[in-house]
């Protein structure tokens, strides 16, 4: 879209797709379709983007590890990136000797990764907590969209009353805030004026909230559990260096673009 600076190509048709229901690889074989006055439709999103809103909030959804999910500005936008914290949760899941693995999803936002592992391992039982009621609300809405809420327990609590769940969790996973301060202003505008800062910020460091969650994790985790979270680029050396307890570390691990991106740690098996 012209004169949108953080534009990528295909949005006029992916919006053109949003509001008549026809897929994007049939619209030009739909041209003489009926779909009624699509322009009192699709003219306000086109003004809402050309503010610079960012396409996902405009659409009101996005696509996440194969799978639609519903969005509101009270969640964080769900990233490519993420979908590599979700694989490996998956696999931890996969490897827990429990018939009906348990996990906490820390800060679960628009609940893609909660939803996701319910999806991905059927067995599998997930609480995902947020501060925000509003993100509870559309994790909710997701898991039955996606035929998981029976397996998906949205809990609205801060990260503290989260710690405080009981040791019993196979996995814990969590996309904590992890932008520090300083680099707020270098932030991209789409995301300082619409995405919640709330899920962005964490203090100077950018380690405001992976560091209470890995010395809290030993007291969720049941021996052999796993804690998985995503970092930022540069914070690699950092999270891999926190006190973490009890907790062993398993490393740290890069996207796909080759940047560190996920920080793993375990607690070990009880001794017999």
């Amino acid at each position: 879209m012209a004169g949108v600076r953080d534009a990528v190509p295909g949005e006029a048709e992916i919006l053109v797709s949003a509001v008549t229901g026809i897929p994007r690889g049939r619209l030009f074989l739909s041209m003489d379709d009926d779909v009624g006055d699509a322009s009192v439709r699709l003219y306000p999103r086109i003004a809402r983007r050309a503010a610079g809103e960012p396409l996902q909030y405009v659409l009101g959804a996005w696509d996440f590890f194969g799978r639609e999910f519903l969005l509101s500005r009270d969640t964080l936008i769900p990233r490519p990136e993420t979908e590599g914290l979700a694989e490996l949760v998956v696999a931890a899941l996969r490897r827990s000797p429990r018939a009906r693995p348990l996990a906490l999803d820390v800060g679960t936002g628009s609940g893609a990764i909660a939803v996701t592992l319910a999806a991905e391992v059927p067995s599998a039982r997930i609480v995902a907590t947020d501060i925000s009621p509003g993100a509870v609300r559309v994790a909710r809405e997701n898991a039955a969209r996606h035929g998981v809420a029976a397996r998906v327990l949205p809990i609205r609590c801060d990260l503290l009353s989260a710690l405080k769940c009981g040791e019993r969790f196979d996995v814990v996973v969590s996309n904590p805030p992890y932008v520090a301060e300083g680099e707020w202003p270098s932030l991209p505008p789409a995301v300082r004026d619409y995405e919640p800062s709330g899920a962005l910020l964490a203090g100077r460091d950018g380690l405001s909230v992976l560091r209470p969650l890995v010395v809290g994790a030993a007291g969720l985790l049941s021996h052999g559990g796993e804690l998985w979270c995503e970092i930022g680029a540069a914070q690699g050396e950092a999270a891999s260096s926190l006190p973490c307890g009890s907790l062993r570390p398993l490393g740290v691990f890069p996207d796909l673009a080759g940047r560190d991106r996920y920080a793993g740690w375990k607690k070990p098996e009880r001794e017999r």
